[in-house]
């Protein structure tokens, strides 16, 4: 892709309507304080293993004049965020592994359909072959947040490991989104400090979710949609997957609670780090 084709495809998702993440009393954490210990996972569909790519090498343009660069680095967190405020019924919906042309697609029509914006976290691996459906993410005014590259467990891997999980596929989601990704999402929500450090050196802050479909393992359509629904509530925040298997299923649930959740005055959103 171009470079003056990325650009184009720059997104500012500061319109009306959207959930203030940062500000004070803007995100609800898990409670508690102190050092974080090596999580155990919580949820994700099994890790795809894959040898790792070289990155592309960058040259990186000697500046002059003007002003210095602001730096993008946020003070890494000790907990991911679990939910989002906003105002009414605020929920946010997030795709998991993606992006997947088998199914990610349908997915995106459904949320044009509606008229619904959503989270997709990404991994490098996936994303580097669909870079058209980063494209698209971008022009429907979708967040796209980083997944790592591979979907590993980052409890077990070196602080090197970790970065470049993260680095290369933040480099993809910038060459095919058109902007670097401004959150993350630890595969099977096996979170440590190092992820939480390496995440916020990179300008990122870590989301986790409120509502889990378990929609990886296939429950039956009918399931997935009684999960969501049943869960439905301000500020929830809902994992699904676009990828990592058969994800029928998730495509034909969203179609059936999607239209429903709208129906009982739910506001479907996207959130955003800074406040307006």
């Amino acid at each position: 892709m171009k470079k003056d084709q990325v650009f184009t495809r720059r997104r500012v998702l500061w319109g009306a309507g959207v959930a203030a993440v940062g500000g004070a009393g803007a995100v609800a954490l898990g409670a508690g304080g102190g050092a974080e210990p090596a999580a155990v996972p919580a949820a994700g569909a099994p890790a795809r293993p894959a040898p790792l790519k070289p990155s592309a090498f960058r040259l990186q343009p000697i500046t002059g004049f003007g002003p210095p660069p602001v730096s993008s680095r946020i003070a890494a967190r000790r907990k991911p965020i679990l939910e989002v405020s906003g105002r009414g019924n605020t929920m946010v919906l997030t795709f998991d592994d993606g992006p997947d042309p088998r199914y990610t697609p349908a997915i995106l029509d459904t949320l044009g359909e509606y008229g619904v914006h959503a989270m997709f976290f990404v991994c490098g691996e996936m994303a580097v072959d669909n870079q058209d459906l980063l494209a698209r993410m971008a022009d429907e005014g979708h967040v796209v947040g980083n997944h790592t590259w591979s979907h590993p467990l980052l409890t077990k891997l070196r602080r090197s490991r970790i970065r470049s999980e993260m680095e290369r596929t933040c480099e993809v989601i910038e060459e095919g989104y058109g902007e670097k990704p401004r959150w993350f999402r630890a595969p099977y929500g096996a979170w440590n400090r190092a992820a939480f450090q390496i995440g916020a050196d990179l300008g990122m802050e870590p989301l986790a979710w409120t509502v889990d479909t378990l929609d990886w393992t296939t429950p039956g359509t009918g399931t997935i949609v009684r999960r969501v629904e049943g869960g439905a509530a301000p500020g929830v925040v809902v994992l699904s997957h676009d990828a990592g298997g058969d994800r029928t299923q998730s495509v034909r649930a969203l179609r059936r609670y999607l239209p429903r959740l709208l129906d009982s005055g739910y506001h479907i959103t996207v959130p955003r780090r800074h406040p307006a």
